[in-house]
């Protein structure tokens, strides 16, 4: 036998005379871990050495272009 597809939106059943409080908790009920992951975006994290070493090399910039410039701002 063919299993039941589940539709891309769960659907929420409310009672006509629930309250807003009521249908908040069955909303947070319904809601699973599952759910979650399926709007969660996983990107591939950057190494912390290459960070580190490309915060290293613009740190050398900057202080070759002051040790450029002199004790005279550059004139």
């Amino acid at each position: 036998m063919r299993k039941k597809k589940e539709p891309p939106i769960p659907i929420l059943w409310i009672k006509k005379g629930d309250s807003l409080k009521t249908i908040y908790a069955k909303a947070r009920r319904a809601f699973t871990a599952a759910d979650l992951q399926k709007y969660t975006v996983i990107e591939e994290g950057i190494p912390a050495r290459k960070i580190l070493a490309e915060l290293e090399e613009i740190d050398r910039e900057e202080k070759s272009r002051r040790r450029k410039k002199g004790k005279h701002g550059g004139r």
